[in-house]
């Protein structure tokens, strides 16, 4: 996350779930050129695919690193893992960070929420400081 201090406006990103998505990358990776190199009567064709399942796991974990929630003037930039959305600053009606969720939501105008995976409870306070500084953001962003 970003320290307290920072500009209202700067992008929100999870610190713990990126060191640990792109740390898990790493290691799928090696593992599984490891397990394709070191394995004795395989040919190489289940070398490849051992490789490739390596592959596939990193780039998983990669998109899940760049999980963020980037303000823009016209509205917020969610990029969770399997979807993005830019949500206008006028269809966010709250934030909510319920206690026991793993991230914060944004609670949407047509009644429906979306997930803020770039704030997530695993980061502990650093967390709650965001939630509470995306919700300040939102109500900067409300007509007066």
């Amino acid at each position: 996350m970003t320290d307290p201090a920072s500009p209202l406006d700067a992008p929100f990103r999870s610190r713990r779930g990126r060191a640990m998505a792109l740390t898990m990358a790493g290691v799928s990776l090696s593992l599984f050129a490891a397990l394709a190199i070191l394995i004795r009567g395989w040919g190489p064709a289940d070398r490849l695919l051992m490789f490739g399942l390596g592959l596939a796991m990193a780039a998983v974990l990669t998109r899940y690193a760049v999980i963020s929630a980037v303000p823009l003037p016209h509205g917020l930039k969610v990029r969770n893992l399997f979807l993005s959305r830019i949500v206008p600053w006028d269809d966010i009606e709250d934030v909510t960070f319920p206690e026991g969720d793993a991230w914060a939501k944004l609670d949407l105008a047509d009644g429906d929420d979306l997930a803020v995976m770039a704030i997530q409870r695993a980061d502990g306070e650093s967390a709650r400081v965001e939630a509470d500084r995306l919700a300040r953001l939102v109500l900067s962003h409300r007509p007066r």
